[in-house]
């Protein structure tokens, strides 16, 4: 029943937005080929710009080798039409309003859930349904039939950090440091929080004004409690400055981070010290050798990839998802014989994909995905390289 009002609704607003309800299979192309729009809700600007290039970068990597979708038993060439959201909860509803405008049939992204969040209503609207990709806070998808995501949820992601904390430090206290109203930030802390209490640990917590750049006396404050862990699961650029104060005050205490960590401008950060950095995430690089050769290779052969990707072939857990999101997308496509958003919506809800992160289905409730497995990657600082310390399940 919920996916057929869910389809109602969609097809209502469609009649709304266009003149009448006629096809749109021909994707809008004035050059005779058909044509089917993908929108890219991603930062290109701003603290989470690292993550969201990259997260782009499997999308792309994917549409140079599958260029072309069939619909409905007809040949379509995708076009992805790219929106920055700036990492910006407050430029996010620009960035979605204007991917809304531009006739496309789906939508990626975004990395970070706060501004998935900002857009999700602006999606639901205008009745085109979007896939998150490594954006982990359940208010994406609570309540908006028209947000999925492939990534796994934040309540699961504390609870097997905390579990770690537990078996790999024996960790009776925890200090927790995030951004001040920050969703994502302040949600995985309350996540770790609930599990690691529950387990008969002790927790302080922290957390820091918007721009913050000086953490000195956060870390003095975890040393000086007798913290066992120091959990932080904040941004790429906060990450960097955490990590390399750390080092410089010769914090010995083990770092835990969250997905957003997993970035090689955080190993570069990290590379030479001392500091102990664990961090929870979607893929390990090996995870697929037919994927990490092809990405590596369009990486290096290609100075824009290269540069997007931070300088080096380093393979990032979100380019992998971003891969994967991208051929979820065909299926739905393919699934649903039309670029209609509205059909494409319900199509989603029973596609399936065998990603290189594993295999994607979606659940009935809310458009999440099944997932039960993440991944805990140490930083090697001798190599400046990301290990496989284990896997890990709830």
């Amino acid at each position: 029943m919920k996916k057929f009002l869910a389809l109602a609704l969609a097809l209502a607003m469609s009649c709304g937005l266009m003149s009448g309800c006629g096809s749109s299979d021909d994707g809008g192309s004035t050059d005779g080929d058909k044509v089917v729009k993908i929108g890219v809700f991603e930062p290109a600007s701003g603290d989470s710009a690292s993550g969201g290039k990259k997260e782009m970068l499997g999308m792309q990597y994917a549409q140079s080798e599958t260029p072309t979708v069939e619909i409905g038993g007809e040949t379509y060439t995708v076009e992805l039409v790219y929106a920055d959201n700036g990492s910006d909860t407050s430029k996010a509803p620009t960035a979605a309003t204007q991917l809304t405008s531009e006739g496309v049939s789906v939508i990626l992204g975004s990395y970070g859930s706060g501004v998935s969040m900002a857009a999700g209503p602006i999606f639901r609207d205008a009745g085109i349904p979007a896939m998150g990709v490594t954006c982990t806070n359940p208010n994406v998808t609570a309540g908006n039939d028209f947000y999925f995501r492939i990534c796994f949820l934040d309540p699961f992601q504390g609870t097997i950090l905390a579990n770690f904390a537990k078996d790999k430090f024996a960790a009776q206290k925890a200090y927790l440091l995030g951004e001040q109203g920050n969703e994502y930030d302040q949600g995985l802390i309350t996540f770790f929080e609930q599990a690691f209490t529950a387990a008969g640990g002790e927790v302080i917590k922290d957390s820091f004004p918007k721009n913050n750049s000086d953490f000195t006396s956060y870390l003095n404050k975890a040393k000086s409690e007798g913290a066992d862990v120091i959990f932080t699961p904040v941004s790429i650029a906060y990450a960097t400055q955490i990590v390399s104060q750390a080092a410089n005050l010769g914090i010995e205490i083990p770092f835990l981070g969250s997905d957003t960590l997993d970035d090689n401008k955080v190993v570069e950060a990290a590379k030479g010290t001392n500091v102990q950095l664990y961090v929870s995430t979607f893929y390990q690089e090996g995870g697929n050798p037919e994927f990490d050769a092809g990405i590596k290779e369009y990486i290096n052969a290609n100075a824009d990839a290269k540069t997007a990707n931070g300088g080096d072939d380093t393979i990032s857990a979100v380019t992998a998802m971003g891969y994967d999101a991208y051929h979820v997308a065909l299926e739905a496509l393919k699934a649903a014989g039309s670029t209609d958003p509205a059909a494409v919506q319900e199509a989603l809800w029973g596609a399936s994909y065998d990603g290189v992160s594993g295999h994607i289905a979606f659940d009935d409730t809310n458009g999440d995905a099944v997932r039960d497995t993440a991944y805990i990657k140490v930083c090697d600082t001798a190599t400046g390289s990301w290990k496989l310390e284990k896997s890990q399940t709830a």
